[in-house]
């Protein structure tokens, strides 16, 4: 099966990966050749290590990227099945794009949205004309890795639309849920408040990032504590989500704190530039130990 993915960042390139993996023909499209080059490599590194670790042969891992092509032209996604959009969360741009694809794709191509936490069926409404076959396809980061798809229709996608998409994420090793559209989805609308709480929890001065973290993962049994998962996320789609459940349902609980916000105008956004509550070893680099953030 052809399948197309917009965006090669880190998100779209592991997705990217998913599909290879998986025996389909990938076309991986950004809008500047170094991104998608930059994806490219974070796929071979995963494929060299996993061969490195004996899960897959290097015929295997050559097969996976003979099926990988790379494009900034829009127009190459013609002729796919399946598409993945993992642009900016920015809303205005997915319907850019959506808007772009209801001219290229042809009338039964699937459309699924890596959206964190945006209306589906405000993307969906971009093409009235195939808004059926617009679909919430939510992997979580790292996408190779993780395990869970978050399947979501919007009100407008149709049941064979859904089938077919579920059952596409089995095939792929992944365990979808179906879900209805709500904001922030399941997994969000639980873990995101959470981060923000322990935040809220730092900012008071009650305990440090590393002892909340410590503290959840053997208080709660949680594997990753709420500010190293925050970190991993990016504090940019953190906040995102947060404004996002504020606006859809006004309820003071969703509300992001002003910390979060500063360490957003700040920079900080976590393992992406290398630092947030943790210091790491450049982006997306190796945790530091002793590297936790001390609000000055």
């Amino acid at each position: 099966m052809k399948v197309s993915v917009f965006g090669a960042g880190n998100m779209g390139a592991r997705i990217a990966e998913v599909f290879l993996k998986a025996g389909h023909a990938v076309t991986m499209i950004d809008i500047k050749e170094q991104f998608c080059e930059g994806g490219k490599k974070r796929i071979e590194g995963d494929l060299a290590g996993a061969v490195k670790r004996g899960k897959m042969t290097q015929e295997e891992m050559d097969a996976a990227l003979a099926n990988l092509t790379l494009s900034i032209n829009r127009q190459d996604a013609a002729g796919s099945q399946f598409v993945m959009e993992v642009i900016l969360e920015r809303m205005d741009l997915k319907e850019d794009l959506l808007k772009d694809l209801d001219a290229i794709l042809d009338k039964d191509c699937i459309i699924g949205t890596n959206t964190s936490a945006l209306s589906i069926t405000e993307i969906a409404s971009a093409v009235p004309a195939r808004a059926a076959k617009v679909i919430g396809v939510h992997f979580f980061n790292p996408a190779h890795i993780m395990k869970l798809v978050e399947v979501t229709r919007s009100m407008l996608t149709d049941d064979e639309t859904f089938k077919t998409t579920y059952e596409l994420m089995q095939t792929l090793g992944k365990t979808p849920i179906a879900v209805n559209e709500g904001a922030g989805f399941v997994v969000n609308r639980i873990l995101i408040p959470m981060i923000n709480e322990a935040i809220g929890i730092y900012a008071d001065g009650i305990a440090s990032p590393s002892d909340i973290d410590l503290a959840m993962q053997l208080g709660a049994g949680l594997r990753s504590g709420p500010l190293h998962t925050g970190d991993l996320v990016g504090h940019d789609v953190n906040l995102a989500i947060m404004e996002t459940l504020y606006r859809e349902s006004g309820d003071a609980k969703y509300r992001p704190h002003p910390l979060l916000k500063k360490m957003v105008r700040a920079g900080l956004l976590g393992q992406k530039t290398g630092k947030g509550f943790f210091t790491y070893d450049g982006p997306f680099g190796k945790e530091i130990p002793g590297g936790d953030l001390t609000i000055k």
